[in-house]
């Protein structure tokens, strides 16, 4: 587990490719994090209103500092997140993760 700021790609981004080599769409519910394996299903849950959504790695990000998830807007949107920008969550993941 682990807590920090969550932010969301900018709608630019959509069509462009993620670093595993995806197209990446808001309209799915990933997420871009700097070191779990490109495919790690990750529960992302926002710590204000304690809603929560289940989204898939694959992407690299994100490189602002302070920061510690990337969503899509689709994921962002299940928690209620979009308005704000950026909300402070809790992820967890299960499994063994080299750090």
């Amino acid at each position: 587990m682990e807590s920090g700021k969550a932010s969301y790609y900018a709608d630019k981004f959509d069509g462009r490719k993620t670093s595993n080599g995806e197209t990446f769409r808001q309209s799915k519910k990933t997420a871009a994090h700097r070191t779990l394996p490109f495919g790690t299903k990750v529960t992302v849950k926002n710590l204000t209103n304690g809603r929560s959504v289940k989204v898939r790695i694959n992407d690299r990000g994100p490189f602002v500092k302070g920061r510690m998830i990337d969503l899509s807007k689709k994921a962002a949107k299940k928690i209620d997140m979009v308005n704000a920008g950026i909300a402070n969550v809790e992820i967890r993941y299960k499994g063994n993760v080299v750090r």
